[in-house]
């Protein structure tokens, strides 16, 4: 029997408005935030209380991307496409217009950045040149999340069409396609093996499914009252944590999907509103987790054998 045992160790404020993303820096103390604000932070573990503004921009921020080769960031600006950030000198090197709609999440391979966006195109900018490769659109819905198989040469999307689309990475084409669930897909996560894909909807089920044998469904549960934001795992794959509209934050197991903890605010002191992003960092077992209450937490999460 595993037992979880969970320390709040702080909390970040700074941003005006909700915080819709987290992403992790070059060093295993170091994360960014992206909020409603327009403000992209960045944070050191060491000394939490010391954010450091790096942009402020004048849309929502729902993607910011750490692209490790040349230690810039990538910054998903709704309504105005993305904007490349030298983030230690705090200014902007480049920017590309890409649509005219929401940004919803960035992720990058080799010399490649993948875009979802709210017109439900994914788009492929080259970061060599800094110029849009392809742009697909499968769907008249949103494409809200995006998680890379290099294992198998992949790319799934998760829509507002509730459906998950699983695309070849090196021309976009579509493998595979199925409706998983009965709302948006808000989230995706392949665990660190690559044998398992993790989906998390708008309808509070969280589904894996199979990557070596085309995707086939290999379990289910409802996780949630409300909708699923987001999934990260534990840096040892062992673990992962699902968030959501309920306020609650919630850590499994990985092989079983079996609910070990809750984290919420009468328990634990959690936020007091929706909870929409989280990061599991290599930093001494800490764990991240963004709120609408424009509040950043700080955990540490022990896993203990009885």
């Amino acid at each position: 029997m595993t037992r979880v045992n969970v320390k709040k160790l702080h909390t970040l404020t700074g941003h005006s408005d909700c915080v819709y993303t987290l992403q992790q820096g070059g060093e295993p103390n170091l994360f960014f935030s992206g909020a409603g604000d327009g403000q992209v932070v960045l944070w050191d573990l060491r000394k939490p209380e010391l954010g450091q503004l790096i942009a402020r921009l004048p849309n929502s921020i729902y993607a910011l991307h750490y692209l490790k080769e040349s230690d810039l960031l990538v910054v998903g600006h709704n309504y105005e496409g993305v904007h490349l950030l030298d983030w230690r000198a705090k200014k902007e090197i480049g920017s590309l217009q890409i649509t005219s709609s929401s940004i919803f999440d960035a992720c990058s391979l080799g010399k490649e950045l993948f875009v979802a966006s709210g017109d439900g195109s994914v788009t492929v900018v080259d970061l060599t040149t800094w110029s849009i490769r392809k742009k697909v659109g499968l769907s008249g819905k949103s494409a809200r999340v995006l998680a890379i198989n290099p294992a198998q040469g992949e790319l799934a999307v998760g829509y507002s069409d509730h459906s998950i689309r699983i695309l070849d990475l090196g021309d976009l084409s579509l493998k595979y396609e199925w409706f998983g669930h009965r709302n948006s897909v808000f989230t995706l996560a392949y665990s660190p093996d690559f044998k398992t894909l993790l989906s998390g909807s708008r309808d509070a089920h969280l589904k894996a499914w199979d990557p070596l044998h085309q995707y086939r469904q290999a379990g289910e549960v409802v996780a949630h009252l409300y909708a699923i934001n987001h999934i990260a795992y534990s840096p040892d794959g062992k673990h992962f944590v699902t968030c959501s509209l309920d306020k609650s934050i919630k850590v499994w197991k990985a092989d079983d999907l079996t609910l070990l903890k809750v984290i919420d605010k009468s328990r634990h002191a959690g936020h007091g509103t929706s909870v929409n992003k989280l990061l599991w960092t290599p930093f001494d077992r800490a764990l991240v987790s963004a709120s609408d209450d424009r509040t950043i937490s700080v955990w540490n999460i022990i896993f203990n054998q009885d």
